[in-house]
């Protein structure tokens, strides 16, 4: 037989020879000389899908987070192989309980309540709920939902007691034309944490709608405990539809959590009680998808507290796409994603990296500031807490100096942190083509105005918010918004927007606006009181011991006071204000 001719036998090697079964019917083995790509389209007609997402978000929910919730996953559970691949499913931790961490929950006054949705948006844990159902509906709903328990006229009895009479919600739409509208405010008693923030923003503003009361056995005639009664009213209110948008008003942008795709934060996280992360988390995330669809966002999250409280197997709190990056990259991953979205058709979808002091301050800063010199439309929640919390309360860069930290002890010779705080936010506007907004989920029209501008900016854009930290800065659990403005009040974190698109000069970019008395140096409190940054630090455990029992201050805490009104100079030139 003639010998083939070299050319001719090398076409004909490329061309895979019929697949034979194996002997041991192993159909993922590939033959001896198989083509590659041939190996890959038999594989695709004989291997089973490597996971089947929608059956094991299925599975998850019937026997994983049951058997968490039981304590005994150890037991009876096997290896996890979602887990394996680093996956949990959305929204689990909405079945996680927290109903007895705290022996005190908000309850709730009707005739106190004005409709100003402060306390929905305060709450860390998507435990105070809101919702606006016409007038004329309301009581059939009441009625149809009572008449199915073995309670009815209690449960139709403490249902009512859920809904106010407000002029936002009733007088106005009802000069509209339109049927008035039943404002009510749910307690979900699995989310409380007893944190009490709800209440204390309430009081600030004078309504005293919610007080706390103690969880008790038994109560009243029906002999029937807090927590059930709470349970009850809290499944007549996922019984109701979404609030009619005639009832938001798009320029009170508190009703954004109102919204039918606001909630893409859950609740039953692991943060602190109080925590001013999960604030900024879940407002970030409802205005997002409330503006933009329950599609439009994803996010990459920087290891750190939001990462601990927001994967703690298997307990997910989000509604969107989320994914884990280490302390110092997760800008990078986020342009790897964003390059991915683009080639993938999915320009339009809005993705997040969140990250605090470390990865974005420290040792995340480089990757932050090549991200925002490479242009990408990415955008970027700073969690600012002034501390590494996640990892026991360290000095960071973002730390305002003199203060007391476990890496900047008090003592003999160094009193706190010896290093003036690095402003972050300023050096992000000398990138110049970015937007940048420092400001804080305390100030509700600003924060949120921030993050409807930060996702309308085409290209990137970073918000840096005061977040505080309960155990770190020495504060209580209910002090989240109070301490947020008076970080603002006293110069110590100044709220400003720098949007390139406004003009081409830095006054122009540069906007002050929401700040107390902008032309001058400090503000003042309505009964002339000085508010300056040692009025601010007085109320903080972490700089208790710059201030003596007389009232004295330490030359470190006077030099951070001096700091901060050196800041708040600059910024008012930048902004044309002085």
């Amino acid at each position: 037989m003639p010998e083939t001719p070299t050319a001719e036998r090398a076409s004909a090697a490329q061309v895979p020879a019929p697949h034979e079964p194996h002997p041991d019917d192993s159909p993922f083995v590939k033959d001896a000389g198989e083509v590659k790509e041939s190996h890959i389209d038999r594989l695709a007609t004989v291997a089973p899908p490597l996971l089947d997402i929608d059956a094991y978000v299925e599975e998850f929910g019937r026997s994983v987070v049951p058997a968490y919730r039981r304590g005994i996953a150890d037991q009876e559970l096997p290896a996890d192989a979602g887990l394996a691949r680093s996956i949990i499913p959305p929204a689990t931790s909405a079945l996680r309980d927290f109903s007895r961490l705290a022996p005190r929950i908000p309850d709730f006054l009707a005739e106190q309540c004005v409709g100003c949705m402060a306390c929905v948006n305060a709450c860390p844990d998507t435990a105070i709920l809101g919702v606006v159902v016409p007038e004329p509906d309301l009581e059939g709903r009441i009625d149809a939902f009572a008449a199915a328990g073995p309670d009815p006229a209690g449960a139709a009895k403490t249902a009512r007691a859920h809904f106010a009479s407000t002029t936002k919600y009733g007088d106005v739409p009802a000069r509209k034309g339109l049927d008035r509208g039943a404002f009510g405010i749910f307690v979900d008693p699995v989310h409380c944490k007893g944190c009490a923030e709800c209440v204390e923003v309430c009081a600030a503003l004078g309504h005293d709608a919610l007080i706390m009361i103690d969880k008790v056995a038994e109560e009243g005639p029906s002999g029937e405990s807090t927590l059930d009664r709470y349970e009850r009213d809290i499944s007549f209110f996922r019984s109701l539809p979404p609030t009619p948008d005639v009832y938001r008003n798009d320029k009170a942008l508190a009703d954004l959590m109102l919204g039918e795709h606001a909630l893409g934060y859950v609740g039953g996280a692991g943060s602190c009680a109080g925590c001013g992360e999960a604030t900024a988390i879940r407002m970030t995330v409802a205005a997002t998808r409330q503006v933009h669809g329950p599609e439009s966002m994803g996010i990459v999250a920087a290891t750190g507290c939001n990462t601990v409280y927001g994967s703690t197997y298997p307990f997910n709190p989000y509604r969107v796409p989320w994914t884990n990056s280490l302390f110092e990259n997760a800008p990078a991953v986020a342009l790897g994603v964003r390059a991915r979205w683009d080639a993938s058709g999915h320009p339009d979808r809005r993705l997040w990296v969140l990250g605090g002091d470390g990865a974005m301050y420290d040792i995340g800063f480089q990757s932050l500031s090549r991200m925002v010199a490479s242009g990408s439309d990415i955008k970027v929640l700073v969690l600012d807490t002034q501390v590494y919390s996640n990892t026991g309360g360290q000095a960071s860069t973002a730390s305002f100096g003199g203060q007391v930290t476990k890496m900047s002890a008090f003592g003999r010779d160094l009193h706190g942190r010896p290093e003036r705080r690095k402003e972050l936010a300023r050096i992000l506007m000398a990138h110049g083509e970015v937007y940048v907004a420092q400001t804080s989920p305390a100030h509700i029209n600003h924060f949120y105005r921030s993050i409807i501008e930060a996702n309308e900016y085409p290209g990137p854009a970073v918000i840096v918010a005061y977040t505080p930290c309960q155990p770190e800065h020495g504060i209580a659990d209910d002090a989240s918004t109070r301490q947020a403005r008076l970080a603002v009040d006293s110069r110590a974190f100044p709220l400003f927007t720098y949007d390139p698109r406004r003009g081409p000069s830095m006054a122009e970019r540069l906007s002050l606006q929401g700040n107390p008395a902008v032309k001058d140096d400090w503000a003042k409190a309505p009964d002339g009181t000085l508010i300056d940054f040692l009025a601010f630090a007085r109320t903080e455990g972490r700089f208790r011991q710059h201030f003596g029992a007389d009232g004295s201050v330490t030359p470190e805490i006077q030099a951070t006071q001096d700091d901060r009104l050196a800041y708040w100079h600059s910024l008012q030139e930048l902004a044309g204000a002085r």
